[in-house]
């Protein structure tokens, strides 16, 4: 196949993929030959009767590989953002021969005696010492000094996994567009906002259901719709939907995973996997973790409980799980005369890109963005935008993707197409998704407070991938420790309501008034309200992932629900009121999104974003010098040096836990 477009590099700007020449046919072939042509280089790399230096070696397999990657990176943020039952069945296949292919060169011999020979003589650069060690832990971790018994045994669990991710994956997005609302009667949909409702009529539509509406499902527990909805009988609906999917489907898969990951980390040397996980994290081990959990926990179901008394007040009854956000929402208004939903209105996507992500941008770092319709993404919904320095010279590609479909999964996330290398010679091109729910045509995109938070905390993300200034891929962008990956793009929500930033985008979609001042004042003192719930359905969700990752090998599980409740309660969170963020057959985080033992780094993360926080308000803030300084000190630097000593040398000290408690409400 010749006219493989995955053969040779793109010739587009930045090395844009060719997305309008990209076939599903072409996928295998690209794979086939990717990982043939990948295994040559290293088996050259490792065979080299040359004594082994940092550039024959390390250097090498930098290099190594451009085809395998080209069509991963294509083909997985395919599999995310718009899947076909033909990615699934590629997916299927391809995902074990991955990891076998992972093994095949992490598990080589002579190419890990070159790694540990330069060990004893390493190169004088400093860049260069850290990559090497990171290969070199890379290789440990990967099983590299076990014996070939073990490492058969290895090959088998990383195989399995590899396949059971994938099923759990495909199965909820199945799931999760089955367990959508079906509404006959416009009358249910009392509360919802009028655009809010035109959207359920255009997914039903969508849907071949004429004369209907549709409620989608998103990823976490709590789905919007049940703040504003009048009827209890719909919430419930809604609420037995959400928590139900996977119930059924993904259960032994995830029993299964839990068990696996329990073996392979006792027969890499942990005590279970969060051990594994956390040994290379900035965490310095699990003792740490836990003990932050657990100090978080009480104060947070303290709140929890007083908020939980203040609604049942309002409500005049006892309140049911699917209640909660309504009531809140009711007592929220009262209490700060404030109406999330009236603020929509003035969140119209296009405004909030432009002139609220894009222009705080444009303030603390110089950036411009200009539209290049001539560019073209995966799908016709993704917009590609080119990325400029305050001089002009070019940075890099942004790619938005901002609306949901039956095709992408839930949640929101960047991902990078092309990282920033000074060795590959390349620019950056990262895209972010959210699942925002797509109008009728001709009506405005108009978006909650929530989903404004969630754009400015992704793009947080992009920028990390964008300013990444390194020498080698491995270490570019966001390649980071998990626990620190969030920092970045928590710092960038506090953006969100600045006075600077918000007065220029949130105006009325049909008059262009602003936000009134008031409004953006109760809504700037309402940060804490509901805090009790929020920090207690993400610490039931944390814990929850603690518990399945620090399972011993053989032990018991029980089934999925039994493993629940139990670790729940163990853990002090098992309020009825509030179910985790994530069950575990929807827990796609630590099933198929590598946040496996990791999800606590959010909160762990936060402790640095609240500390940077405090930091960029007494030192000015929206500034130049503030945003060069964060820049230069921590988001160019990617994963080339200790992520610490990068916090370090931005904040002029360790980080304080204080501003977090303060920021939640747990003082």
């Amino acid at each position: 196949m010749a006219e493989n477009p995955f053969f040779t590099p793109s010739t587009l700007p930045y090395g844009l993929p060719p997305f309008e020449e990209i076939r599903e046919e072409h996928y295998l072939p690209a794979f086939e030959r990717g990982m043939t042509e990948h295994l040559a280089e290293v088996g050259a790399i490792a065979d080299d009767p040359a004594a082994a230096t940092f550039a024959n070696t390390i250097e090498a397999l930098e290099l190594s590989g451009q085809l395998l990657n080209r069509v991963s990176v294509v083909f997985f943020n395919q599999v995310s953002s718009d899947s076909t039952p033909g990615v699934q069945e590629i997916q299927k296949r391809v995902t074990p021969e991955l990891a076998r292919h992972a093994d095949t060169i992490n598990l080589n011999t002579a190419l890990f005696a070159r790694i540990t020979a330069l060990m004893e003589n390493p190169p004088e650069d400093e860049r260069e010492r850290w990559l090497l060690t990171r290969y070199h832990t890379d290789f440990v971790r990967a099983g590299a000094e076990l014996g070939p018994e073990d490492q058969e045994r290895l090959k088998k669990l990383n195989e399995e996994l590899s396949a059971l991710s994938t099923t759990f994956q495909q199965t909820l997005l199945n799931d999760t567009n089955a367990a959508a609302i079906v509404v006959d009667d416009v009358a249910e949909l009392d509360g919802l906002s009028p655009d809010g409702v035109l959207a359920a009529a255009e997914t039903a539509r969508s849907r071949g259901l004429p004369d209907k509406h549709v409620i989608t499902l998103v990823l976490p527990s709590g789905q919007p719709p049940l703040a504003s909805l009048t009827g209890r009988a719909l919430r419930e609906r809604i609420h037995t939907a959400s928590i139900g999917r996977g119930a059924e489907s993904n259960a032994a898969t995830v029993l299964r995973m839990a068990a696996l990951r329990a073996q392979r980390a006792a027969l890499l040397g942990y005590a279970d996997h969060a051990e594994y996980v956390v040994a290379d994290q900035t965490a310095p081990n699990t003792r740490a973790v836990t003990e932050m959990l657990a100090k978080l926990t009480p104060a947070a179901v303290a709140n929890a409980d007083r908020e939980a008394a203040a609604l049942r007040e309002d409500a005049g009854h006892e309140l049911a799980p699917w209640d909660w956000a309504f009531y809140a929402e009711r007592v929220r208004k009262a209490r700060y005369d404030l109406d999330i939903s009236e603020v929509r209105p003035y969140f119209e996507l296009n405004r909030v890109l432009r002139d609220g992500v894009f222009h705080a941008a444009g303030r603390l770092y110089g950036l411009a963005f200009t539209e290049r319709e001539d560019l073209k993404g995966y799908h016709p919904d993704v917009r590609v935008f080119e990325v400029s320095e305050e001089d002009g010279s070019p940075l890099g590609l942004f790619l938005g993707d901002f609306y949901a479909r039956e095709s992408k999964r839930g949640g929101a996330w960047m991902n990078s197409l092309v990282k920033q290398s000074e060795l590959m010679g390349t620019r950056p091109v990262v895209v972010n998704n959210l699942n925002i729910v797509k109008p009728p045509p001709g009506e405005p995109t108009l978006m909650t407070f929530e989903e404004v938070r969630t754009m400015f905390h992704e793009f947080g993300h992009a920028l990390h991938g964008l300013f990444s200034d390194v020498r080698f891929p491995r270490v570019s962008g966001t390649a980071v420790p998990r626990d620190f990956v969030e920092y970045p793009s928590q710092v960038n929500e506090m953006w969100v309501l600045w006075p600077e930033i918000l007065a220029n985008y949130a105006r009325h979609h049909e008059t262009g008034e602003p936000l009134p001042r008031e409004i953006a004042d109760r809504l700037e003192a309402a940060q804490t309200f509901n805090q009790g719930f929020a920090t207690v359905e993400y610490l039931a969700a944390s814990l929850l992932d603690w518990a399945w990752h620090t399972v011993a090998p053989g032990e018991d599980l029980g089934s999925v629900e039994e493993f629940e409740t139990a670790a729940l309660q163990r853990a002090g969170v098992d309020l009825p009121l509030i179910p985790p963020r994530y069950r575990s057959t929807y827990f796609a985080h630590i099933w198929a999104g590598g946040y496996a033992a990791g999800y606590y780094s959010y909160i762990w993360s936060e402790v640095l974003d609240a500390d940077s926080v405090e930091w960029f308000t007494e030192n000015g803030g929206l500034t130049r010098a503030n945003g060069d300084h964060f820049r230069r000190e921590l988001l160019s630097k990617g994963g080339g040096v200790d992520p610490m000593a990068a916090f370090r040398a931005f904040r002029g000290r360790d980080p304080r836990i204080e501003p977090l408690l303060t920021r939640r409400g747990l003082l």
